[in-house]
């Protein structure tokens, strides 16, 4: 199996590492360029995939490259009967870090967080592309000096919404099967119309919904066909009112949502509006935007115990008298008598932590 080869170089220079996520499509690996000893990600499918994805994906993301939060593609080819495509390694998807955080954000980290997946949305439209799958999954924070900047990935399920010669837009269909992710799907999507700008959107402001509530109005409902669960998911999400979905929440939420919904097939959406719109609510609940998310100040909660409880086992009075100590002869060596006995007590005695040179010889006498 080539997930096993380690061996294998991909493109002649990334070692594999471990896996460290996958999906339908296949396996996410950490590799290691050994020229560099830069770690990459590789994803991984299989040539015989019932719906293979990785080369389209792969051409979306080149068209995409030079954005900011788009993670660079290295390089993609074949090895071992695999398609392979070799990119930036990055760190936890948003999912990740809402279950980190308790699956609860405050305000200022979603709104710090909506600023930044409005920015990459914005940008993918501008390039004819619609991703088709928003969802917190989806979004992956950078690493090291990119350790704030958020990343969008997976483009398997985009669609160019515009002919990028002519600039015609996408036609207006109806009875299409919904693509992507239930939850996020807006409520056209779930219709069986076909997808366009809005629907990102409308899946955007659900995430950021999420994010507030700690979960939607139509998760974990019952149902026994797939069919049959999107339906109902469909019907909850339609009879459940924008303002009582944002209930409790800042305005802005509720106004958001209600512009996307609003916005036809077609039409482009203010990106600008919906950002300010965010930005100012953010400016007058006087946040300062300093990068510090809910996650980073439980990191450094966590750090600062273990280094408070550290400090303190250095500081105890039983820790300094262990280190003060002489060394210890090996536990449980014991001391044979001179004179055997019948007595198997008598015979053989553990000789204590602590004990001098002095005191086992007068236990040697004490014995015989």
């Amino acid at each position: 199996m080539f997930t096993s080869r380690r061996e294998v170089l991909i493109a002649g220079k990334y070692k594999m590492v471990r896996r460290i996520g996958g999906g339908s499509f296949g396996d996410i690996h950490l590799a290691i360029n050994i020229s560099s000893g830069e770690e990459v990600a590789v994803k991984i499918e299989n040539i015989k995939a019932r719906h293979p994805q990785l080369l389209y994906e792969s051409r979306v993301y080149k068209m995409l490259q030079g954005g900011i939060g788009i993670p660079h593609i290295r390089w993609y080819g074949y090895e071992k009967d695999h398609n392979i495509l070799v990119m930036d390694l990055l760190g936890p998807s948003l999912e990740d870090l809402f279950n980190f955080c308790s699956r609860q954000f405050t305000i200022k980290t979603v709104l710090m967080l909506a600023d930044q997946m409005l920015g990459r949305v914005e940008f993918i439209h501008c390039k004819c592309f619609i991703h088709r799958d928003i969802k917190p999954d989806n979004f992956l924070m950078g690493i090291g000096r990119h350790c704030n900047k958020l990343y969008m990935i997976d483009f398997g399920l985009a669609k160019k919404f515009r002919d990028l010669r002519t600039r015609a837009h996408i036609s207006y269909r109806e009875d299409k099967n919904l693509t992507g992710t239930a939850r996020y799907a807006s409520i056209n999507a779930h219709l069986g119309i076909e997808q366009s700008r809005r629907d990102d959107m409308e899946s955007l402001g659900y995430v950021l919904m999420y994010f507030n509530r700690g979960s939607l109005p139509w998760q974990g409902l019952k149902a026994i066909t797939k069919k049959q669960k999107y339906e109902r998911i469909s019907e909850k999400k339609m009879s459940t009112p924008v303002e009582v979905l944002c209930k409790g929440f800042p305005a802005e939420f509720a106004m958001y949502l209600n512009y996307c919904r609003g916005l036809t097939f077609d039409e482009a959406p203010d990106y600008m509006y919906l950002r300010q719109l965010f930005r100012i609510l953010f400016r007058t609940m006087n946040y300062q935007y300093d990068y510090t998310f809910d996650w980073t100040i439980l990191r450094q909660r966590k750090q600062t115990m273990e280094a408070g409880a550290a400090a303190a086992d250095r500081r105890s009075p039983s820790v300094q008298r262990r280190a003060q100590q002489p060394p210890q002869p090996p536990p449980n060596n014991e001391v044979k008598s001179a004179h055997a006995t019948a007595d198997s007590a008598a015979n053989k005695q553990t000789v204590k932590g602590h004990q001098s040179v002095s005191q086992m010889k007068k236990k040697l006498t004490a014995i015989s």
